[in-house]
């Protein structure tokens, strides 16, 4: 077997096959010539996937592995991990995007030409598409100015350790786990030259802080133990010339006197998502003017990634550059759940629609690069962004790149340590910053200008990305941050809240529904700010609840009505500086009436809940249709059970019935084209609309038909779900099965109506230690000619009425329930 070789699991040959996860285990067993393992553990192996493609292949149970299943396996059995594969591909398919014709000559060898090759295209493309230092310096980076470009993040993606590091020191991403977005780990090397072309750079070793400069080397540049200062975008001394700007070990590089110190290691933060904490680097990037000339991925480095890079050419020749990389990140993304605080896009394009058009525009914690995708395109844009992470500085810059023609530059550091904007002044800055993070630079960043609003608490880090937002603005300019409610109201806060407040920095508080983004148990705010060319005479800021617009289902809000809701405030409020109050949902509040001791700023506290003026009239239509749906109820109740003998039918499976073509089967979930409602197992499981998302990709979604049957393969309910006109056309959504049967053997209500029988269910059920999986294929049904079928159909979906009224009574009577209550209290009811 070629050496790093593709792996994939038990898991990606069932995803190959279309079959589920004991049918491999049985083919293992069975089949003495099944491909052996080649690396994983023994109770998790994995395979060649060249192997398993000629093995099933052969059994004639794969004529061809699809072309997106077959470069996503190859992406995520890559031997320097998904990461590393992901910032690879992406160098290629910009190239592809911008270059075809050099990737069609570099294409045309052997696998070594080709990785030989890339190296100098890349470095080509990428110094093209990312720029050089005349734009730096006229946006921002100019003297010591931006610390980290978007292709030198690209080139912290090495071989091996999975970054191309110096003298010996290892580099980022040792291992192939994925980290979590805006965390690295601490004091780990970023974007450090390797040893090969270590007389490219300069460094001081590995025990002292030390300058790193390589050629196109942006990002901060250090060895593990290492605290370090990066030349911004790259410079290229001599062979022989001696470090820059050495210092005595453990001693800050070229740190201004009233700056930031030098940072120590940080241990992890506490955030929605556990997650590792940011690289420490030093407060300034050394004064140099940057350079346009940015490294690629080296030649070796990229011989591994060749038949990943080929596959993703053909994907791109189908689909296109920007849509082949967007469906790969979007299926990373979507595979590792836990591993990533994303930014929902309907968000993201709200925020992008409160900071209004902009031409420059930062992204301090840029994760996937999510917020900065939502600006609108400009003439000469330039965006900018960075990240603790270098991988996914890497993939921001990248996806920005095949995005638009916006200039992009990107950086890998943190941010709050090591800004590498330091002389920038945007018109906007977004930002979903990092929560509750307690070890984000307190100690050493006592001094550092950027707290014009006040020094915040060590429990205040949300207060530091908001001024640090405000001090990267030009005059007049806008920043719109995620926030967690905590930040409006604690009391180690209010100082800076209250100078904010009577600047006139703070234009905006906006609490968003419980479901909005992660965490989706608490209802996260939305702050506006400006950067005040005047403090206002009379400020007022406009406080918006969005809270009734939040969903039953785990879909998420009502974005279409919040979206409105925000956004028709906030313009009216631009317009004429206050506005009337519209009960309960948003008012404009005089900054004088918010500067008391606990300077409130959460919106419930000053928007109270609006009274409905005819909630009596409201109570009594509720009551009504409870009546009338018991009513219903008690006519749809079943008739008394005639006995009969048991039956002893001849007996088939799914598996079987799906074999012999008399239903399709189906599973959903990896990702589908935007703004398709999406029916999830909560949904089937609760008997409501379809309530989800799934993540954009350009996946085709399995969609729905009127007939088709859904059941749920989690949670060991007996639960099938018949589609019918009014959730037609929703995508399946994941951990559901479709069967679509052929109406001509199967009737769709026998169907599902013998599925849910409590011993079928349990026969076809296995048993993990925290959860119950269901293997549809293994549910019987009866072999019964149509007719009798029909006859069983008809009962079943005369029960299926009696259970949807049923439900619909239980909502309508807590309904009522809930309002009488509301209207005792509120004096809307009267008592007797």
């Amino acid at each position: 077997m070629q050496e790093n070789a593709t792996e994939v699991t038990a898991a990606g040959i069932a995803r190959l096959a279309g079959v589920g996860r004991a049918a491999v285990s049985n083919w293992r067993r069975r089949h003495a010539d099944f491909p052996k393992p080649v690396g994983g553990t023994e109770t998790s192996p994995s395979f060649a996937l060249a192997e398993v493609e000629a093995w099933l292949r052969k059994q004639g149970k794969l004529a061809e592995v699809p072309l997106r299943e077959r470069v996503w396996q190859q992406l995520v059995g890559h031997p320097e991990g998904a990461l590393t594969a992901l910032v690879h591909t992406g160098c290629a398919l910009l190239l592809i995007h911008e270059r075809p014709a050099v990737w069609l000559d570099a294409s045309a060898g052997s696998d070594a030409r080709l990785a030989a090759v890339l190296t100098g295209a890349l470095e080509q493309v990428l110094t093209s598409r990312f720029g050089g230092a005349t734009e730096w310096e006229a946006h921002g980076g100019g003297h010591g100015g931006t610390g980290a470009s978007a292709a030198a993040a690209v080139n912290s993606v090495g071989a091996g350790s999975g970054v191309n590091t110096s003298g010996g020191a290892p580099g980022v991403n040792t291992s192939r786990e994925a980290r979590d977005v805006d965390t690295a780990p601490a004091a780990s090397g970023v974007n450090t030259p390797s040893a090969a072309l270590a007389a490219d750079a300069v460094t001081t070793g590995r025990g002292a802080d030390a300058v790193a400069t390589g050629r196109g080397a942006d990002a901060a540049n250090t060895g593990r133990g290492a605290h370090a200062a990066a030349v911004p975008d790259g410079v290229n001394p001599a062979r022989t010339q001696p470090a820059v700007n050495p210092s005595p070990a453990g001693q800050p590089v070229n740190t201004p006197p009233t700056a930031h110190s030098a940072p120590t290691p940080q241990a992890p933060h506490a955030t929605p998502t556990p997650s590792p904490t940011p690289t420490s680097a030093s407060a300034h990037p050394a004064s140099a003017h940057p350079t346009s000339a940015l490294r690629p991925p080296t030649g070796p480095q990229l011989l591994s990634s060749v038949p990943l890079l080929r596959g993703a050419a053909e994907l791109a020749a189908e689909v296109g550059a920007r849509q082949a990389f967007e469906f790969l990140v979007g299926r990373h993304l979507d595979a590792n759940p836990r591993q990533y605080t994303l930014t929902p896009a309907d968000l993201a394009g709200l925020m992008a629609d409160l900071a209004g058009p902009a031409r420059t525009v930062l992204d301090p914690a840029c994760g996937t690069g999510a917020l900065l995708r939502a600006v609108d395109a400009r003439p000469d844009q330039k965006l900018y962004a960075q990240d603790s992470v270098p991988e996914l500085a890497a993939l921001t810059a990248l996806r920005l790149a095949l995005h638009s023609r916006a200039g992009v530059r990107g950086a890998a550091g943190d941010t709050l340590r090591a800004d590498a904007y330091p002389e920038l002044r945007a018109d906007a800055v977004l930002c979903h910053p990092p929560f509750n993070e307690r070890n984000w630079g307190h100690d050493e960043l006592a001094y550092d200008p950027r707290w014009e609003y006040g020094f915040p608490a060590r429990t205040e880090s949300e207060l530091a990305w908001v001024q640090h937002a405000l001090a990267r603005l030009a005059d007049g300019g806008a920043a719109v941050l995620l926030m967690p409610p905590a930040a409006a109201s604690r009391r180690s806060g209010r100082r800076i809240r209250a100078d904010l407040l009577r600047r006139g920095a703070l234009r905006a508080v906006v609490a968003l529904p419980v479901g909005a983004a992660p965490p989706y148990n608490i209802p996260l705010h939305v702050w506006v700010l400006r950067r005040p060319e005047r403090t206002p005479v009379a400020p007022e800021v406009l406080l918006v609840d969005t809270g009734r617009f939040a969903s039953e289902g785990r879909g998420g809000p009502d974005w279409a009505a919040v979206r409105e809701a925000v956004l028709d405030a906030w313009r009216a409020f631009e317009r004429a500086g206050r506005l009337a109050e519209r009960p309960g949902l948003a008012r404009s509040v005089p900054v004088i009436e918010l500067l008391d001791d606990d300077v409130d700023l959460a919106p419930a506290r000053h928007l109270p809940p609006e009274a409905v003026a005819d909630g009596a009239e409201q109570l009594t239509a509720v009551r009504e249709r409870l009546g009338a749906t018991l009513r219903l109820t008690a006519d749809l109740t079943p008739p008394p059970a005639a006995p009969a003998p048991g039956a002893r039918w001849p007996l088939t499976t799914i598996g079987e019935l799906a074999r012999g073509g008399a239903l399709v089967m189906r599973t959903g979930g990896n990702g589908g084209h935007a703004r398709v409602p999406v029916l999830t197992d909560h949904d089937v499981l609760a008997g409501t609309a379809p309530s989800g998302a799934l993540p954009e990709s350009e996946d085709e979604a399995v969609l729905t038909e009127p007939g088709d049957v859904v059941v749920p393969v989690l949670g060991g309910g007996s639960v099938a779900r018949v589609i019918d006109e009014a959730t037609e056309g929703a995508a399946l959504g994941r951990n559901l099965v479709l069967l679509r049967p052929d109406r001509t053997a199967l009737d769709p209500w026998f169907l599902a109506g013998f599925l849910r029988g409590t011993a079928n269910n349990r026969q076809a059920s296995s048993y993990a230690s925290t959860a119950t999986r269901l293997d549809v294929r293994r549910l019987q049904l009866p072999r019964l000619p149509l007719d009798e079928q029909r006859r069983y159909g008809a009962r079943f979906r005369a029960l299926d009425e009696f259970e949807r009224a049923l439900r619909r009574a239980s909502r309508l009577g807590e309904h009522l329930v809930r309002g009488m209550y509301d209207g005792l209290t509120d004096g809307t009811v009267a008592p007797d």
